[in-house]
């Protein structure tokens, strides 16, 4: 997931004057945020359960779709054609299904038992008194929320390297500077509400461009009749082979197990609003990806070899189209869209780092025999997002030309150990603690290994092995006649028949 734009797209006083308002728009929600988030670790990393179910419902799609969607999907439409549905269409049912049943178990456990964490849950779930799955939970995370974070760091510097002709490094400390600003003043709220605002941008975006650049082509029959001239199977959305359909659509099966998207389902005011917040998710969902797709289709009717592209790369397809067909306004928050992407991820996933450290390991862990006070605690919360930006900043800058395929690894890597466990743990009353340990050290184990093999990856996906795995080991471990009774009482409360 190479998200980068190269050189060859650059923007007038216009462009960045329009890019600047909505740097100002997220700045201000920063500030604003503040106060609210300094009230207790609780409103610092979940918002203190409190939010809207509209904001719910954008926060979580915005933040789980990154700069992939915008430049990955567009470029990946415009090289493979219609087959590249396939590749929204299995995030975009996952997220569906979440929202209307995961997430409202969820969100009345965690109430319940007072978790503010992904490893919260777990612990409290599976009673883990001596802390170790916590403590792998925690690992789990850091590993992976780290390279995630570097690897939006890293895009947002070589997007404006690109847009507004300055040096790549001096981009990177840009990008990471802004994240730091308002991440650190506003917690979740802030985060949540720059991912709202980013959404619209993102949908603004996605929905114009192509609709402007169809009409500027002669409207939609002409691009339909142009693309079939250049190949016939282009517009065959079947033309794929079992493999790359199963792992197309597996990339949803990441949706369960990434914890800066189901934060989300923990902080929303009322679980039964989690079924309008459903129906708005699942729309932007699908307005965005079809947006994405038909960028990539009309884009490959202006470009149809793509050396006509900036350093021949498809994923500066949206940004070279963008810039050919709208005003330097409109570009500007073309150009804003991309910068929305990448922090709407990078935010929220500093946040979930930032909650495993000082919730799971510091509080839970380090000091869970003795009371540790809210004020200190969200000071700290404040202090490990600033050293996490610098330890993801220092990766982001050492190794610009790798991080990238951390992306889909992280994905996969979290995706799989937190997916099937988190789902068998709300659903299944005999899943044990020993079962879901051991399923996660063998998936993250496995989704490396299947990377790094050449000939497995290329058959398939990571995630979609791992996944299985990881569910088929938590089920035949946890194979067991008792129920505890605590777990009973667990399930009660994850149903809504009664609050204890």
């Amino acid at each position: 997931m190479n998200e980068l734009v190269t050189p060859g797209i650059s923007a007038n006083i216009y462009t960045i004057f329009s890019f600047i308002l909505y740097l100002i728009i997220v700045m201000v929600i920063g500030i604003f945020s503040t106060r609210y988030a300094s009230e207790g670790i609780s409103e610092f990393f979940i918002g203190g359960r409190k939010m809207n179910r509209f904001v719910v419902a954008l926060s979580a799609v915005v933040s789980g779709r990154s700069a992939w969607l915008l430049l990955g999907v567009t470029g990946m439409a415009y090289k493979m054609g219609a087959v590249a549905v396939w590749s929204v269409v299995g995030y975009i049912t996952v997220e569906m299904f979440l929202f209307i049943f995961y997430a409202r178990r969820l969100r009345r456990f965690s109430e319940t038992y007072d978790c503010i964490t992904v490893p919260d849950f777990f612990a409290r779930r599976f009673n883990d008194k001596s802390g170790v799955l916590r403590i792998v939970l925690v690992l789990i995370i850091i590993i992976f929320m780290v390279s995630y974070v570097s690897a939006q760091f890293v895009a947002g510097g070589k997007a404006f390297a690109a847009s507004f002709q300055i040096n790549q490094t001096q981009g990177v400390l840009l990008t990471a500077g802004i994240v730091l600003f308002y991440t650190m003043l506003g917690g979740f709220m802030a985060v949540s509400l720059t991912d709202m605002i980013q959404g619209v941008f993102m949908i603004f975006a996605l929905v114009m461009l192509p609709v402007i650049a169809i009409t500027d082509r002669g409207g939609f029959s002409q691009v339909i009749y142009e693309l079939n001239f250049l190949d016939p199977q282009y517009l065959d959305p079947l033309a794929l082979s079992i493999g790359m359909a199963v792992g197309f659509v597996g990339i949803g099966l990441g949706s369960p197990g990434n914890p800066h998207i189901v934060a989300r389902y923990m902080s929303i005011k009322d679980p039964e609003q989690l079924r309008y917040s459903a129906v708005v998710g699942t729309i932007w969902n699908v307005i965005m990806a079809w947006g994405a797709l038909f960028i990539g289709l009309v884009g490959r009717v202006y470009f149809p070899d793509v050396t006509l592209l900036p350093g021949s790369d498809t994923e500066n397809l949206y940004p070279t189209l963008a810039q050919q067909h709208l005003h330097p306004i409109l570009f500007g928050m073309v150009i804003a869209s991309i910068f929305a992407a990448i922090m709407s991820t990078a935010d929220s996933q500093l946040l979930v780092a930032a909650s495993s450290l000082v919730r799971d390991f510091y509080e839970k862990v380090l000091n869970r025999n003795r009371k540790v006070s809210q004020k200190k605690l969200v000071i700290y919360s404040r202090a490990m997002v600033f050293v996490l930006v610098l330890i993801s900043l220092g990766l982001g800058l050492l190794a610009q030309r790798q991080i990238f395929w951390l992306v889909l690894v992280a994905w996969a890597g979290l995706g799989a150990a937190l997916g099937p466990t988190s789902i068998l743990a709300l659903y299944w009353k005999r899943t044990t603690r020993t079962a879901v340990l051991l399923a996660m050290i063998l998936s993250t184990i496995l989704t490396i290994f299947w990377f790094y093999t050449p000939d497995l990856k290329d058959f398939i996906y990571e995630l979609v092995p791992a996944f299985v795995i990881s569910m088929l080991v938590t089920i035949f471990v946890s194979l067991r006649k008792n129920i505890p009774e605590r777990v009973e009482k667990m399930f009660v409360v994850m149903s809504g028949r009664r609050q204890e």
